[in-house]
This record gives C-alpha cells, structure tokens and sequence, in this order.
C-alpha cells in the first residue's frame, strides 16, 4: 500500500517564510533555510517552496535562496512562483529542485505543462491551482480558478474541475489543489474539492488549505481521498508537529512513511 505524505509549505515573500489568512495579513515564520533543515530532520516527507509574490512582481523566483533551501534537505522539494519558461523550470532543477510547481503561468499558457513534461518528464511537473466556490448554496459545487491570490486575485473563467482534467492531460504528473475559501482557516480542507479532484485524474493530488489538526489531515486523505496534505501555520507556529501528526495517522490506519 501507498504511503501517504505529510508536506509543509514554506511560502516565501521577501526571503522569508511567512503565513496569512487567504492569502493576506501575514506573520513572519522563519528562515526558509532554517526552517527547511528542521522539517527534514523532523521527518517531512516533502517541502514545497512558493515565492508568493514572484507572479504578482512580475519578476523571477529567488534562485539563490531555492538553492541555500535544497542544499538542507534530502527529501523532495518542489519549487513554485514566478516560473514562466522551460528555462526558468531548468534553473529550479539546477539549483536543487526536484520538482516544479507552476500555477498562473500555466493559466497563461498551458502549453507550458506539456514542453515542461515533455523535457524534464511528468514526475517533475506539479500543477497548483488556488480554487474558489462559485455555487449558490441550492446548487452542487463548482470552483473556479482565480490567480495572482491575495488582496485582489484574478479570477480566470476557468471551471477548477476541467483545468485540471486539462493540466494533466497535457503532461501534470501531480495536483496541489488549494481552497480559496479554506486557506488559513485553520478548519478542515475542503473535501469535496479534493474529492472531486481525486476522482477526476489519475495523477497524485496534495491537499492545501485548510489544515488546522491532525484529524483534518486524516479526514483530506481518507474522506477526501488525497494522496497527500500539504499544512504551513499548524507546523510553522508550533502547534502540532511532523512526529505528532504521523503517529495520529498512523494510528488510524493511514500508511505512512517511517520516521
């Protein structure tokens, strides 16, 4: 069977790790770098790294702090933010990535996923899509794909679901599909989000936003049908940690990686 993932995500604005509520009033959490050394000796089964502000700067992600970051960890790392080229991809993976995770520049041009699956291989291609309800509430859910997230983010006209049928048909060898609605909230991911995603590919899908307790976890894996859950404030702020959260899965039967 399976392991299942415990993934913390360090967002980065600035050089530093900081964590908000939807995506805006954020706190300080640390030195990526720091920070990353720590999860990996707590037993983090993955890291991803967002530049959260690369897309909305309209500049390149932070190649130098990606590469201190990778130079701390032996697990998996995935990188994100602000990357628009094949070429930008290749420098990811240079400086340590294992993978590459793209969002608003695959919304601007998806034939992004298939040159980036078609050159570095699928594995290396996670697509992230920040996703929003659109239903009323006498009506069965949709989400919409919205980019550049924050204060003011953009909303694309594209229905989640179907996105991401399309990412993964053009090369996404892997989903982090995060919920608009629950980012921060600290109350449950939104599991029927993931498990429409879950039922929609044959692809990996990771879980963000929304984690505030080891049973939200449990329940984004096993009610959601996630393969993996990605948290930041629970970890970040101290509240649970990556040996606390295993053993609670573990103990209800999720199969999990060894520490």
């Amino acid at each position: 069977m399976l392991t299942r993932r415990i993934i913390p995500c360090l967002d980065v604005k600035a050089g530093r790790v900081v964590k908000g509520v939807s995506f805006v009033n954020h706190r300080d959490a640390g030195d990526p770098v720091e920070l990353a050394a720590a999860y990996d000796a707590a037993g983090a089964d993955e890291l991803v790294f967002y530049d959260i502000t690369a897309s909305s700067d309209e500049r390149a992600i932070m190649y130098e702090v990606v590469e201190r970051t990778a130079a701390q960890v032996f697990i998996p790392l995935t990188v994100g933010g602000g990357l628009r080229t094949v070429e930008d991809m290749y420098r990811m993976l240079r400086a340590g990535a294992d993978k590459v995770s793209i969002n608003t520049a695959a919304v601007l041009n998806p034939q992004l996923i298939e040159d980036g699956a078609r050159r570095f291989g699928s594995q290396c291609i996670m697509l992230s899509v920040d996703a929003r309800r659109i239903n009323a509430p006498d009506e069965p859910p949709r989400w919409a794909v919205f980019t550049h997230t924050g204060a003011n983010p953009r909303p694309t006209g594209l229905d989640a679901i179907e996105w991401i049928k399309r990412g993964v048909e053009l090369g996404a060898g892997e989903i982090c599909i995060n919920s608009m609605d629950a980012d921060g909230q600290k109350q449950g991911y939104d599991l029927e989000l993931l498990q429409a995603v879950s039922d929609a590919v044959p692809v990996p899908v990771i879980a963000s936003g929304g984690a505030g307790s080891p049973d939200d976890m449990y329940r984004g894996l096993a009610e959601g049908r996630a393969d993996a859950v990605l948290a930041a404030s629970i970890f970040h702020f101290g509240e649970y940690t990556i040996a606390q959260v295993k053993a609670f899965l573990s103990e209800q039967g999720v199969p999990m990686r060894r520490m």
